[in-house]
């Protein structure tokens, strides 16, 4: 793990602030890896979108809060971004609602030198869904042909909770697969 997602997460904690590990390192610690340059964090405290809040790594990273519109399924992206560039955190804020079961279902995992809450696989596909673009629905079949079977039912069990769009998406996923789950 980066030194950087290490301060990062380092700094939730202290704060008391809820987050899981997402995107292609969760991917990974699932069994479905994938080649990133960032790592990816899920929080849904609002108290993240504060700059002064990361006023303690401010002299090793840049925090830039991005805010998304009333239609964007995500309330907004905070990033931070390590000396060289090189190094990219993104803490991906959510909205609410079916989201905080994301949180409270997350599972620790290693992660380089410690023990991290990672989404489940299942919450992993939710999310993806939930976002619902091309390299979402490529992660969602790599993680299924990688993961437990009973990945589908959970899904299958939670996804009424979706916008119709990701509903849709997994229909034509699901139809995709041949993995069991039922």
């Amino acid at each position: 793990m980066a030194n950087l997602a290490e301060e990062v997460t380092a700094e939730l904690e202290r704060l008391g602030i809820p987050y899981c590990v997402i995107g292609a390192v969760a991917l990974a610690a699932h069994g479905a890896p994938r080649g990133t340059m960032d790592f990816d964090l899920f929080a849904l405290s609002t108290e993240v979108l504060d700059p002064a809040v990361w006023s303690r790594l401010a002299d090793r990273t840049g925090v830039d809060v991005r805010r998304g519109d009333p239609q964007d399924p995500l309330l907004a992206v905070v990033r931070f971004t390590g000396e060289d560039a090189a190094e990219i955190v993104d803490i991906v804020v959510g909205r609410g609602g079916w989201q905080r079961g994301v949180l409270a279902r997350a599972t620790a995992v290693r992660i380089g030198t410690r023990e991290l809450p990672v989404a489940t696989a299942a919450d992993l596909v939710l999310l993806k869904l939930y976002a619902g673009g091309p390299q979402d629905a490529w992660d969602i079949e790599q993680l299924l042909g990688a993961c437990e079977p009973g990945v589908v039912g959970e899904v299958d069990a939670r996804v009424e909770a979706l916008p119709s769009d990701a509903r849709e998406l997994w229909a034509r996923l699901r139809g995709s697969t041949t993995r069991g789950g039922d």
